[in-house]
Order: structure tokens, then C-alpha cells, then sequence
């Protein structure tokens, strides 16, 4: 019995309960961890993130089996849940914590990046140019435990009411054939 390959990729677009609560609805994707990476401070804690000052943005580790979803339909569906045109901000999150930032764990995920960063630029996709930002991960840091599965342990919470649910929703709507 062969044992099933996993890949990991660590990925920012604007508050990490949105993005994790889209990506563990995905088949294949057996984690979605949130944390902080892309700054300079070790060890962040939320409140230090928070502030802006650290260089670190929320971003979550997804760990996927790219025989069930490719590291390119992850990024699809990433790209429909956040703005990647708008730098250091999403809605109404606004601070370099919250920009849009794919953190490569490989060769291949920094060149695909690369790519379809550049494909959907020139296909229009979005009114802007996409302000991404497409790197090696240095190191990443585990957000406090509260934060994991926030959007499942908190879905009446009005920040999720009305930021994290309608992407979910989407995600649901759109991306119907991927989900678990």
C-alpha cells in the first residue's frame, strides 16, 4: 500500500478565519492551520500581528494531497475568496497583516504562482493588477489555539455572520465539485 503524498503551502488573504473556513471545505485538504509568517519578529503573538509592526501577515498552512486538488485549483479558489488587488487590505481589515501573500514551500508552487499571477493579470480577471506577493516561506508561527476552526466554533459571531460566511457560502456555490 502506497502512502498518499501530502504537500503543505502557507497562504495570506486578509483575515485568516476567511481563508481558513473556505479551504477546509476543499477535498483533499486534510489541514488548514492559521498563523503568522512574512516578518521579521519571532514567535508573534495575535495582539503583536495586530498592530501592524511586526512585518507578519495572517496567513494559514494548508497541508493537501495533490493527487485529490492541485496546489493551482487551491490558488483558484483563493484567489475568489479575498481581493489580491488591493495591497494591505481586505474590506475593512486594513494593515499589512491582512495583504494578500502566497509563501512557496517548493520550486513548483513559486513558479505556478508566479504564473497564474501573471495569466490572471492578463486575462482581466480583476479590474487591477494583482499586488500579491509570491515568496519562499522562511518560517511560520501557529496562531493561539483560538483561532483554529474559529469560523466553525463561532458562526454567529457577527464578524462571521458577515465577513467569513458569505466566502464560505461561495466556495459552496462555486467550487461545488472540490468539496469534501
Amino acid at each position: 500500500m502506497n502512502k498518499m503524498e501530502i504537500e503543505e503551502t502557507t497562504l495570506g488573504g486578509g483575515c485568516f478565519w476567511c481563508i481558513e473556513a473556505a479551504l477546509q471545505l476543499l477535498d483533499g485538504v486534510s489541514s488548514v492551520k492559521p498563523g503568522y509568517a512574512g516578518g521579521k519578529i519571532k514567535n508573534p503573538t495575535y495582539r503583536e500581528v495586530c498592530s501592524g509592526l511586526t512585518g507578519h501577515a495572517e496567513v494559514v498552512q494548508i497541508t493537501f494531497n495533490p493527487d485529490i486538488i492541485s496546489f493551482e485549483k487551491i490558488l483558484e479558489v483563493f484567489f475568489s475568496v479575498h481581493d489580491p488587488t488591493t495591497p494591505n487590505r481586505q474590506g475593512a481589515d486594513v494593515g499589512s497583516q491582512y495583504r494578500s501573500i502566497i509563501l512557496a514551500h517548493n520550486d513548483h508552487q513559486l513558479k505556478s504562482s508566479k504564473e497564474i499571477i501573471q495569466k490572471l493579470d492578463e486575462e482581466k480577471i480583476f479590474d487591477n493588477p494583482i499586488v500579491t506577493q509570491v515568496e519562499m516561506l522562511k518560517i511560520f508561527y501557529p496562531a493561539e489555539a483560538y483561532h483554529v476552526d474559529y469560523y466553525k466554533n463561532n458562526p454567529s459571531q457577527p464578524y462571521c455572520s458577515f465577513v467569513v460566511k458569505p466566502k464560505v457560502d461561495k466556495v459552496k456555490r462555486v467550487f461545488s465539485t472540490l468539496l469534501k
